[in-house]
């Protein structure tokens, strides 16, 4: 039969069915593909919080009777001076229960970090001065950097940096970064000057909105290359004693108050963990006070 304009226009519409049937089985077939995978996610998601909450409830198990623990071992550390024993067996007895009192405590500690760490972040924010939370932080740790041979200083910026901080959490994540400072300089060359600086700016971001710059500044032995992708994994630590959790504790808490938390590190000079987070401008201020 010859091909007619009619037989032609035929086959271009049978072909054009067939072309949108296709297209449409596989837009059909791509969905269902992204709703199985996030249902994947969903339930992978619902599967960590069981695991979440199995583990915190059972880290909350665990520190119930260590508590009891700790109380007899403190009981039975105070009874030793009446038991009808020579000098000799009475240190020895107290040894051994002032090393169960210091492995309790390290274990509270331990469990203390972890639920911290694992727990849910619930914040209440206020627009909070960084400057004055970074004076507030400094008082109180002055003494324990001094006891450690560190020298302690700021270097702030010079009109007040305002952002929506729960400011006893943000002070949390920061004393963290301090704390690993500290600790971090403790192992470097007694040579070297030991200095903790807090330093804050205010600088615009990529999106044109300004954000506030706390550097945690100091001149330890610095992070080595290979280790410094594993500083914010759980458990990961080069401390001896160290439970691993101070760091992503840390940016955990700053990434919940919208912020990010970046390490700049040059070994056998020193580290610099970086907080940063959104600035509350002066406009915004305004728009956001109540009238």
């Amino acid at each position: 039969m010859p091909f007619t304009t009619t037989t032609v226009g035929f086959l271009s519409f049978g072909s054009g069915v067939l072309l949108a049937s296709l297209a449409a089985r596989w837009i059909i077939v791509r969905h269902l593909r992204k709703v199985r995978a996030a249902e994947r996610r969903a339930r992978s998601v619902e599967r960590l919080a069981e695991i979440g909450a199995m583990t915190g409830g059972l880290a909350h198990e665990i520190k119930n009777p260590l508590s009891t623990i700790g109380l007899n071992a403190q009981l039975l550390a105070e009874a030793i001076d009446e038991l009808a024993i020579g000098p000799e067996e009475k240190g020895r007895v107290g040894r051994r229960i002032a090393s169960l009192r210091r492995e309790v405590e390290r274990l509270r500690g331990i469990l203390t970090d972890f639920l911290r760490y694992a727990g849910n972040i619930k914040l209440e924010r206020a627009p909070t001065d960084l400057n004055e939370v970074v004076r507030e932080l400094i008082d109180f740790f002055h003494p324990q950097a001094e006891s450690q041979g560190v020298r302690l200083r700021d270097n702030l910026f010079a009109e007040p940096l305002e952002s929506q901080l729960d400011a006893g959490q943000f002070k949390q994540a920061v004393l963290n970064l301090m704390l690993n400072a500290v600790q971090a300089m403790a192992s470097s060359d007694a040579s070297t000057a030991r200095e903790l600086i807090l330093r804050t700016e205010l600088t615009p971001s990529p999106e044109g909105h300004d954000e506030i710059r706390l550097h945690v500044i100091d001149t330890g032995p610095g992070i080595p290359p290979e280790k410094a992708d594993r500083i914010f994994e759980p458990y990961f630590t080069t401390k001896a004693g160290g439970t691993g959790l101070g760091l992503p504790t840390a940016r955990r808490l700053i990434e919940a108050h919208d912020g990010r938390l970046e390490v700049h590190s040059e070994p056998g000079r020193g580290t610099d963990f970086t907080v940063v987070v959104p600035a509350i401008t002066r406009t915004r201020r305004q728009t956001e006070s109540p009238r």
